[in-house]
C-alpha cells in the first residue's frame, strides 16, 4: 500500500491513503537502521503483515522543512496580526525567503484585521497586495472565502507570529476542527503553542501543519548569491542586472535597485534583503 504520513507519536504512525482512510503503522527493521528518519507528509510504502501495517520505504521528497518535521509541502501560510502582536513585515520578509529557499509557495494571512489596521501597516499590507504574493486578510468573524480554496487538495504548514492566530484560523476554515489554543500572555507580549506532536490535520478538504514555527531564523546556509531569487518581489526584474553575479547591494546598473527608486518594488522589502545579506555575510542566527 502507497500512502502518506499524516501523524507521528512516539514511534507509532497513521498512515493515509488517496481515499482518505487511516491506518495505524509501525517502522520496519530496516527503516530504522537507516539515518533517513520518515516525517508527516512523507509518501511511504507498508505492507500488512499479521494484522498491521509495516513500512516499508520512504518515497523521495520533493522538499522538507526542519521546523516543524513536514515533508512534500505545497504552500506555507505566513499568519500575522495587525495587532497583538504587531505586524512585522521583516518577519514576513525572513520567513517568505527561507520558505522559496525550500521550495514551497509563501502566502501571507493578516489576521484580527477587525481590531484596526493603523496607516502604516495598512501601507505595508497594501505593498504585499500588489507584490507577488498572495495575500488574505482575515478578522474575527469574517473569513475570505477564497481561503478554504486555497487549502483544499494541498498540505500546507503555518507559520509566523506566536499568538497571531494560528489555530483560530483553522478553527474558522473548519468547525470540525478544534485545536486548543491560549490567550496571549499579555507579559510577554507573545502567544504560548500547545502543539505537543507532529501530525497533519485535515482541514478545508486539504492537510494542515499547526506549529510552534521557526524557531530561529537561520540564513547562515545560503549562498549569498541565491537569495534575491528567494524574494517573491524581486523576481520580474532578476534578469536585468549588467552583472550575472549581482547580489542587488553596491553593483552599478542593478535592475533590483533600479526597481526601488522607481517604486517598483517596496522600499522597505529592499531594506529587508539587505539585512538578510548581512545576516549570510557574518554568519548570524536570529531567534525569535
Amino acid at each position: 500500500m502507497k500512502a502518506r504520513i499524516i501523524r507521528i507519536v512516539s514511534k507509532e504512525y497513521t498512515l493515509m491513503d488517496e481515499h482518505m482512510h487511516k491506518y495505524d503503522a509501525i517502522l520496519s527493521g530496516k527503516i530504522r537502521q537507516l539515518k533517513k528518519r520518515p516525517v508527516t507528509g512523507d509518501i511511504v510504502e507498508a505492507d500488512e503483515i499479521d494484522g498491521r501495517y509495516v513500512i516499508q520505504d520512504i518515497l523521495p521528497r520533493r522538499n522538507q522543512l526542519i521546523r516543524p518535521a513536514v515533508a512534500n509541502v505545497d504552500q506555507a501560510l505566513i499568519v500575522m496580526s495587525v495587532k497583538d502582536p504587531d505586524f512585522s513585515p521583516a518577519l514576513v520578509d525572513r520567513l517568505s525567503v527561507l520558505i522559496e529557499a525550500s521550495h514551497i509557495r509563501p502566502i501571507l494571512v493578516v489576521t484580527k484585521c477587525d481590531l484596526g489596521i493603523s496607516d502604516d501597516f495598512e501601507k505595508r499590507i497594501e505593498e504585499y497586495e500588489s507584490g507577488q504574493m498572495q495575500v488574505v486578510r482575515t478578522a474575527k468573524g469574517s473569513l475570505d472565502p477564497s481561503l478554504a480554496g486555497i487549502l483544499a487538495g494541498k498540505i500546507s504548514v503555518l507559520t509566523g507570529q506566536s499568538g497571531a492566530g494560528k489555530s483560530t484560523l483553522l478553527n474558522q476554515l473548519d468547525p470540525s476542527f478544534h485545536l486548543a489554543t491560549q490567550e496571549i500572555s499579555k507579559a510577554l507580549g507573545r502567544g504560548k503553542h500547545t502543539t505537543r506532536h507532529n501530525e497533519l490535520h485535515p482541514v478545508a478538504d486539504g492537510l494542515v501543519a499547526d506549529t510552534p514555527g521557526f524557531s530561529s531564523l537561520d540564513f547562515s546556509h545560503m549562498d549569498i548569491h541565491e537569495v534575491a531569487g528567494f524574494v517573491p518581489d524581486f523576481q520580474p526584474y532578476l534578469t536585468g542586472c549588467r552583472f550575472n553575479d549581482c547580489i542587488h547591494q553596491n553593483e552599478p546598473d542593478c535592475a533590483i535597485k533600479k526597481a526601488v527608486e522607481e517604486g517598483k518594488i517596496a522600499k522597505v522589502r529592499y531594506e529587508n534583503y539587505l539585512q538578510i545579506l548581512d545576516l549570510i555575510q557574518n554568519r548570524k542566527v536570529r531567534y525569535l
